[in-house]
């Protein structure tokens, strides 16, 4: 098999031939956080103190928000960042969005995504969300998505940098390492592998037969 990747390093190859642009495309993996958790904070604020919105609503909504966005990465990660397309500039774009962690998995400032994508996205699905769900209960199911987001950012990191010895997390490790070593076109999910056991993208188990008999 062919290697799927460039360097197993932690290096950050150049990007950009712009400086500035090139300074943007780069991020510390805290930085997610540091935006973030106020923003999750403050939506549950209002969701309580200013639209009075039950707790138990609250807590629906912000779960439904996480499980959204759970199923949304699954979404972009197979459809947009796997796709192939046939121009030299998709190919230029797919690569700046997704291609260049597959050829340096190992980059620590390249795994959680900069500020300068995540804000924009993140201001377009607001009002995406609000006019679906009205300016009330968008608040506590934003806060979901959020929080969903920075699940994905942490556990995409950790899965690469930390020496997590959990089981849970050592079953999502396996299940991403082999997206990025085994096959590219399996294995979708980051944060958790269940929209890939439920749209048959998850990798199958072998049965070593051979390894059985040799221990017979």
């Amino acid at each position: 098999m062919n290697k799927l990747y460039v360097s197993n390093k932690d290096e950050t190859p150049m990007l950009f031939s712009n400086d500035f642009i090139e300074f943007f495309s780069k991020v510390h993996w805290t930085v997610p956080l540091i935006i973030y958790i106020p923003v999750v904070l403050y939506f549950l604020y209002i969701s309580y103190f200013n639209y009075s919105i039950s707790v138990i609503n609250i807590f629906l909504f912000y779960l439904t928000g996480i499980m959204t966005w759970s199923f949304k990465e699954y979404l972009l990660h197979r459809f947009v960042f796997h796709y192939s397309p046939k121009t030299d500039f998709g190919k230029r774009m797919i690569y700046i969005f997704h291609g260049i962690h597959h050829a340096y998995p190992m980059d620590s400032l390249r795994l959680v995504m900069p500020p300068s994508v995540s804000i924009p996205l993140a201001l377009f699905f607001y009002f995406v969300y609000m006019f679906l769900l009205g300016s009330v209960n968008v608040n506590p199911f934003f806060a979901g998505v959020v929080t969903g987001y920075l699940l994905y950012d942490m556990t995409h990191y950790s899965i690469h940098h930390f020496a997590i010895k959990n089981k849970v997390f050592m079953k999502i490790k396996a299940h991403h390492m082999k997206h990025h070593y085994t096959d590219h076109n399996l294995g979708y999910g980051v944060s958790q592998p269940l929209w890939d056991f439920v749209f048959g993208t998850s990798f199958k188990k072998k049965i070593a037969t051979n390894h059985n008999k040799n221990h017979r």
